[in-house]
């Protein structure tokens, strides 16, 4: 995005990019399901959500405009915010005028379990809809590190058009051949990852997948040694039978 390209009039192009993220856990009981889901709802609270979209807006320069967030009962948050590149700009007394060339962003939690498996597991939905020059693709990093991230699905999609000083449509003003270009190399080394795209209609998608699973990061309140070696392996085939569930989106086995 360094070399920006030469536009005649204003730049309508619309780029949205649609995050999930999931992290799943074992809890052995109903008690330590629930306690899971407690934890992780204290974890990701809007307060806490609110924060992290705030750096994400920082990060692509965009102006926030208002922010609406609400934690939900029995669990769960959304977080929405209206934002904007240019900033607002006082008139006249307490007039204001803002030319809101930009969207939003949104964030949902879904925190659940499995009573039957005794996996529990946490979804993060993320929507960042940009116009103009903003595009989200930079924030990849920073959104992926801000959660426990075993399963990501990503789309991202231009619509619209500008127009270049002569006057011809683009129908997409930067480079990308896959959404996996704009993530750090160590961190793609650590999943499994596959592309769909469908180039003609500038539309992106990327699912990845985590590699190793260390069992002692998904036992929640149990350590690793205090299990017999054949539960151990049960536990973590059951942990990756549903991450590659979630993974291929459909039930695999």
């Amino acid at each position: 995005m360094e070399n920006k390209l030469k536009l005649y009039g204003f730049n309508n192009l619309t780029k949205s990019l649609r995050f999930n993220i999931y992290d799943v856990c074992y809890a052995k009981t109903a008690r330590e399901q629930k306690n899971y889901i407690a934890y992780i709802d204290e974890q990701y609270n809007s307060e806490r959500i609110t924060n992290i979209m705030t750096n994400l807006t920082g990060m692509i320069g965009a102006n926030v405009l208002s922010i609406s967030k609400q934690d939900y009962d029995p669990q769960g948050a959304s977080v929405t915010f209206l934002i904007s590149e240019g900033s607002m700009v006082p008139s006249r007394g307490e007039d204001v005028v803002a030319h809101l060339d930009k969207s939003h962003v949104t964030v949902h939690t879904y925190p659940e379990y499995h009573p039957e498996t005794s996996i529990a597991t946490f979804r993060v939905d993320i929507d960042v809809a940009t116009c103009g020059e903003i595009t989200p693709l930079s924030t990849l990093d920073y959104l992926i590190g801000s959660f426990d991230s075993d399963i990501i699905t990503m789309d991202y999609r231009i619509r619209g058009f500008t127009r270049d000083i002569n006057g011809k449509k683009l129908f997409n003003d930067h480079k990308i051949t896959s959404i996996q270009d704009y993530i750090n190399p160590d961190i793609l080394l650590r999943y499994d990852a596959a592309d769909i795209n469908v180039y003609q209609a500038n539309i992106f998608h990327t699912k990845m997948l985590i590699k190793e699973i260390d069992l002692q990061n998904y036992l929640f309140n149990t350590d690793v040694y205090e299990l017999a070696p054949a539960r151990r392996l049960e536990i973590s085939n059951n942990l990756r039978r549903e991450m590659i569930e979630i993974f291929s989106g459909r039930n695999v086995y």
